[in-house]
């Protein structure tokens, strides 16, 4: 008879944002065992007995918990709140953005090496389809050296949108990262430079609101450009809460996503366009988060390269603010 393969124990810190309850529901490697900062939200059938704490420190004085995933009431905090975490011998796995200057981005990769603690922001961007598809082909040289990229992030307005940016992080930071994801992660390109434009336009009290669109126009280290918005200006919302396109052009064609994420193709110079493969699944970035825990296998980035979009928001937002 085999043993039971042993889980690894999962904390939950806040509910203000993507938090990953849902995707613990038996799942075969990891086991929800407390949770803090959730008031009376229901946890749902299949996660079993699970103990409510009133904060962080009594989250992390559980020696069950093994790893916090971190959805900060203020994300303006989760920075400190992953930097305690990890000090107190917990792995992280933290919402974007997880930090919300660089300065608190280098303290949580410091605190990583000095503590052996492992630590991860949800930027499960690379191993979601099509972009895997993308990001391979881009890979395998088909289309040449990169030469421009453009990308597009778009969400629906809500009136629970925040004011104020230390709740989520601010449409600069927690979705123009996702183009940032798209130059790095899916075109392969680093980025050299990084200029950003918001507007409060569109907003019933611009004097108040929160940012309705972000321009970001960015340098690539091989001497590319790429462009990149992101809004909450999306009309589609009702049927499609992420429209998003992601363009990338190179000496020998392009290769390019459809608005819903469904499909992308390849264009090669004096070709017909050809459909990509997209029918391997999209991998979860928790699941092999958890996996590398407890094996030999590594992560699809590096800590630095993952986190480099990040980096970079951060410090455009820093220049305008």
């Amino acid at each position: 008879m085999q043993n039971p393969v042993r889980k690894t124990g999962i904390g939950l810190y806040g509910t203000n944002g993507h938090q990953i309850t849902g995707h613990l529901v038996d799942h075969p490697a990891a086991e929800l065992v407390a949770v803090a900062e959730f008031g009376d939200s229901v946890l749902p059938d299949g996660v079993g007995d699970v103990l409510r704490y009133d904060d962080l420190d009594a989250l992390l004085a559980d020696e069950r918990v093994e790893l916090v995933s971190l959805c900060s009431p203020l994300r303006s905090e989760q920075a400190r709140h992953a930097i305690a975490c990890m000090k107190a011998g917990k792995h992280v796995y933290a919402e974007k953005p997880c930090a919300m200057t660089e300065s608190d981005l280098d303290a949580i990769m410091a605190t990583a090496e000095e503590t052996g603690m492992q630590f991860h922001e949800m930027a499960g961007t690379v191993v979601s389809q099509p972009y895997m598809a993308m990001r391979e082909a881009v890979a395998s040289g088909v289309i040449g050296e990169v030469v421009q990229v453009l990308a597009q992030k778009s969400y629906p307005w809500w009136n629970g949108r925040p004011s104020d940016e230390n709740i989520d992080g601010g449409l600069g930071r927690q979705v123009g990262v996702y183009v940032a994801r798209f130059v790095e992660h899916i075109a392969g390109q680093r980025i050299a430079s990084m200029q950003m434009e918001e507007t409060r336009l569109g907003h019933a009290d611009p004097e108040k609101g929160c940012r309705m669109a972000v321009g970001i126009q960015m340098t690539l280290e091989n001497g590319g450009i790429a462009t990149g918005i992101s809004n909450y200006l999306n009309p589609l919302g009702k049927h499609m809460w992420g429209y998003e396109i992601v363009r990338i052009f190179g000496t020998k064609g392009v290769v390019e996503s459809n608005a819903d994420g469904a499909k992308a193709r390849l264009i090669p110079v004096g070709g017909d366009p050809v459909d990509l493969d997209v029918t391997p699944p999209s991998q979860n970035y928790f699941d092999l988060f958890v996996d590398a825990l407890v094996s030999a296998r590594t992560m699809p980035l590096t800590l630095e390269d993952e986190l480099d979009p990040t980096r970079w928001v951060n410090r455009a937002k820093c220049i305008i603010e």
